[in-house]
């Protein structure tokens, strides 16, 4: 991947960390699930009109003498009705987005489907459709979505025509003041907005009135010109120069490109944002009723302190109160995150205790995969201590621990089994180490640290020591 690319999810991620990110998502972002862009919306239009749309840049003057030929909009909002409301898959770059804390979208798109990928990640949403709902927030809500060219629910209303842009400060400026706290306050990510789109003058006109010189940069990706895709060399030569222009002329808006070759670039950027947040997520997992050759109090000290270590390093922890070792890991975090005063304990913690009311063993089974499929899916990084339970008197590996570690890998986690102390991770660490290209990247230093933990009878420190390596090492290792 590109640096340039490398060092704007650094920069993303610290703002999403900071809960100041925010994507604004253009038509782009819809076609890519099979819905239409400006000119295919007003092709049929067009034709009505005699007009040929591919010869035409102001597509908003077309929809303004459709609607004056035909005396109203009422056609308009048919078309609009007709191609948004088509049974379509959202992208894998929604499925991304709603994936991550990011509570501010924008879109003058006027689809549902950042919304219902959202919800679908479980998420509250409060969508913006109109002024008015702008005075009512939802409770709870966990992602805010601005619709600031409306929504195909209230087709009449939605911002099309050059009447409706004309008007806009009238009927919509509560959406223009909101919009201006945002730009000014948060990191602003454009997916599928090329700024060639024809709202372009109102876009850009609005965004320098409400920027000034007081705002952070904000990013939007742009594929490069390809001459390849050019039969004229002088075609290519004049769409290149003009691209150069528009990318400097954004600088004046605080908007820096992002250049890629190819739009399946922009899903690997944010699968890397995705992984590279996941990775401070550290899933715990163990189950122990015999301890090794730790004993239960040494064993419970070394989780006590590995949890404590990782508040102090800010990572997160994520884990399912595992038999024997689920009190040491909230011990551990708690003395770390109120003993340094380090805020809120959501930022160093995640419980999901199993429910353990479900009498039918086929139920149970299921509903506590369907749980661990939710937990693993928070994380980046698997950590496995012990792996044995009491069944008929008799000491056994744990089967839950195992399905655990099978998930992880299914979900595309780093899974690192703490081979010493025994039981079922010690047949995973061996699992690992002998296919350890299947879960590692080439990584020397991390080869012979992941190795180190399946040592007989090393101490505590040593063990937190190089866990704490191998997690620091996976950081930068995608």
């Amino acid at each position: 991947m590109k640096r340039q690319l490398t060092q704007f999810v650094d920069k993303y991620i610290k703002s999403i960390n900071a809960e100041n990110a925010a994507i604004f998502a253009g038509a782009g972002m819809s076609v890519s699930s099979g819905l239409v862009n400006w000119k295919e919306l007003l092709r049929e239009m067009a034709e009505e009109l005699n007009l040929n749309v591919d010869k035409e840049t102001d597509l908003i003057a077309v929809a303004q003498y459709y609607e004056n030929e035909k005396g109203s909009r009422g056609s308009i909002n048919d078309q609009l009705i007709e191609q948004f409301t088509k049974d379509v898959k959202e992208s894998i770059n929604h499925q991304i987005l709603a994936s991550l804390p990011i509570k501010t979208y924008w879109t003058t798109n006027y689809d549902d489907l950042i919304e219902k990928t959202i919800e679908k990640f479980g998420k509250i949403t409060d969508v913006k459709r109109c002024t008015e709902n702008l005075a009512i927030s939802k409770p709870r809500r966990e992602a805010v979505i601005y619709k600031m060219h409306g929504d195909i629910t209230l087709s009449h209303d939605a911002v099309l025509t050059k009447d409706d842009y004309e008007n806009y400060n009238e009927k919509r400026q509560l959406f223009t003041t909101a919009l201006q706290g945002d730009l000014v306050s948060k990191t602003f990510l454009f997916i599928g907005f090329s700024f060639e789109d024809p709202n372009l003058e109102y876009i850009l006109s609005r965004i320098r009135i409400l920027l000034g010189n007081h705002t952070p940069d904000h990013y939007c990706f742009f594929k490069t010109i390809s001459e390849d895709s050019y039969k004229i060399c002088d075609e290519y030569l004049y769409d290149k120069i003009k691209q150069e222009h528009r990318i400097k002329d954004l600088k004046r808006y605080g908007i820096q490109a992002l250049m890629i070759d190819d739009y399946n670039e922009i899903t690997e950027v944010l699968l890397l944002i995705q992984t590279k947040l996941r990775r401070r997520n550290i899933f715990i997992s163990g189950a122990a009723h015999e301890y090794g050759y730790l004993g239960k109090f040494g064993a419970e000290n070394l989780i006590f302190n590995f949890s404590s270590k990782l508040a102090e390093k800010n990572y997160k922890i994520i884990s399912g109160f595992g038999l024997g070792i689920g009190s040491s890991v909230i011990n551990g975090t708690l003395t770390n995150v109120y003993n340094n005063q380090k805020g809120q304990l959501d930022d160093y913690l995640i419980l999901r205790p199993f429910p353990q009311n479900i009498t039918d063993p086929v139920e149970r089974e299921k509903s506590w995969n369907h749980y661990r499929h939710i937990m693993l899916g928070e994380a980046g990084i698997a950590i496995f201590f012990f792996g044995n339970k009491l069944v008929e008197n008799k000491v056994v590996l744990s089967d839950g621990l195992i399905k655990e570690f099978e998930i992880a890998v299914e979900l595309g986690l780093k899974v690192i089994p703490i081979g010493c102390t025994g039981y079922a991770s010690k047949e995973l660490w061996k699992k690992v180490i002998d296919k350890y290209e299947e879960y590692y990247p080439d990584n020397p230093v991390l080869k012979d640290t992941i190795i180190s933990l399946g040592q007989d009878n090393i101490d505590e420190s040593t063990i937190i020591n190089n866990l704490i390596k191998a997690i620091n090492l996976l950081q930068n290792h995608i």
